[in-house]
């Protein structure tokens, strides 16, 4: 370890600088989606490393995969197929004005499966048992960019989210080679089209680009030449399938080797260069810790993925485990992504989930949609996050779930969470005002807040709060700018 970057040593509390709520909160924020108060005495408790031992216990890439129960609910959803082999049998024997009546019926099953699968996925991060897995889940989905505006098959969407989860922490070159299998993003970067002799280059642009290497580290004769490894990799319904007929087999020369390379011997190229650790350490590092790392924090990282054969826990446990992880800069310096403000406020509160199609339409409204990420590239996130627009809409959503939207001019503020203001959490008035204010700010923002803010809060109680005046107190906790970072 001696060879590590001082800020990748690993963090040890000491007297001057304990393992504290602030901290334990900060893990919880950083590898899922907040933590109740429970589960954050429940992390200090255990301690940096044990904490880090319970994150992990979740399947790796070579458990089985998700059992039957933990699945979408789709058996409701009115002529919705099970797989590709029963919708071609729905076509068989239909007239050309059946068929059509037929697609019509199917896009509408499609959006109705489509906000199943939504629903399912938001549940599993609020209430689920590996949170970090599924925060890894949506990393990579904002890495491995697929879409379902462009992807329309609803089960190929759900196939792939569960590829991401299953490798979510396992071996980098295995997770390459199988999201250049997945169906549906061969579909979306048009590998369906890369046929021999009329290459498309969609997959292999963005192969490199932004899955593994990043701009700059390859020339457009590379982009080519990929392109022809890739060729013949199609699928049929929901299973890659191999094209003989289809696949370049002659010889190419890619990134100085000749070769007659197909696509995993392709990628073996890539993992060799040595932009590749760096680059996907240092998207990793920006999500889980802080943006523009150090050089030297980066290719350290890097030197560790390597020296792990590409296995992903490794790096993500030294990570995480890291005085960069608890430094100053990073703790409570992240701007919150739309998903992980919501997430993070039905848990802190404890409530229950609203309804898919008002958290879908808040979501939107802020500009993160899980299965709709804007472009390949992903979400931008970070100070992206926040405009004029996006901001309003932050605050209102957060004041939604804590109860009663404000009012302006007698009226409701309009906001897609509106049918959803009711409070579902307990609150006590019992203690002083000052004890109040303390125990939701531990709650809620889970740091220290300034001490004229806290006077604030503490006046807008009164001197004998009731239950109406510690609710209205909490609007003004998750209205904080505070509120809006982990």
């Amino acid at each position: 370890m001696s060879r590590l970057h001082p800020m990748l040593q690993p963090y040890v509390p000491s007297e001057k600088d304990p393992f504290d709520r602030v901290k334990a909160a900060h893990l919880l924020n950083r590898a899922g989606f907040g933590g109740t108060l429970a589960e954050i005495d429940r992390v200090v408790e255990m301690g940096p490393q044990r904490a880090l031992d319970w994150l992990f216990d979740f399947p790796d890439a070579a458990a089985d995969e998700q059992s039957e129960a933990d699945v979408p609910d789709l058996s409701a959803i009115d002529g919705y197929p099970r797989n590709f082999r029963e919708l071609r049998a729905m076509y068989n024997g239909k007239t050309p004005d059946e068929r059509m009546a037929l697609r019509q019926q199917l896009q509408r099953a499609n959006t109705e499966a489509l906000a199943a699968i939504v629903n399912w996925w938001l549940t599993r991060m609020a209430r689920g048992p590996h949170p970090f897995q599924e925060k890894l889940t949506l990393f990579w989905h904002g890495h491995f960019t697929t879409s379902a505006r462009e992807e329309r098959s609803s089960l190929l969407m759900w196939q792939q989210n569960e590829l991401l989860r299953r490798q979510s922490a396992g071996n980098f070159r295995e997770f390459v080679r199988q999201v250049s299998r997945d169906p549906a993003m061969i579909d979306y970067l048009n590998n369906q089209q890369n046929r021999k002799q009329r290459p498309n280059e969609n997959y292999a642009r963005e192969l490199m680009e932004l899955f593994t290497l990043g701009i700059g580290n390859y020339t457009e004769q590379d982009i080519k030449e990929a392109a022809r490894a890739f060729t013949g990799w199609h699928h049929d319904g929901e299973n890659f399938i191999f094209r003989r007929d289809q696949h370049d087999f002659d010889s190419k020369t890619f990134m100085g080797r000749t070769g007659n390379f197909d696509g995993d011997e392709v990628i073996d190229i890539i993992l060799q260069h040595r932009a590749c650790a760096p680059y996907i350490t240092s998207r990793l590092f920006e999500f889980f810790v802080y943006e523009s790392p150090e050089p030297q924090v980066v290719s350290g990282l890097g030197q560790i993925l390597r020296d792990a054969r590409w296995e992903l826990r490794p790096l993500l446990r030294a990570m995480l485990g890291s005085r960069a992880f608890y430094s100053e800069r990073a703790i409570g310096a992240q701007i919150k992504s739309p998903i992980q403000l919501v997430i993070g406020t039905i848990r802190a509160l404890e409530i229950d989930m609203p309804p898919t199609q008002a958290l879908v339409g808040a979501l939107r409204r802020m500009g993160q949609v899980p299965l709709a990420p804007p472009n390949v590239k992903g979400w931008p996130g970070g100070r992206m996050w926040i405009n004029t627009s996006t901001l309003f809409v932050r605050y209102n959503s957060a004041v939604a779930l804590a109860g009663e939207l404000p009012q302006v001019r007698g009226q409701p503020v309009r906001n897609a969470l509106r049918n959803n203001l009711a409070p579902r959490y307990d609150v006590d008035t019992s203690g002083s005002p000052s004890a109040i204010v303390d125990h939701w700010v531990q709650r809620l923002i889970q740091r220290p807040i300034a001490e004229e803010k806290r006077a604030v809060l503490a006046e807008a109680l009164g001197q004998r709060p009731g239950e109406a005046d510690v609710r209205r107190m909490i609007q003004l906790i998750v209205s904080m700018p505070e509120y809006q970072l982990c």
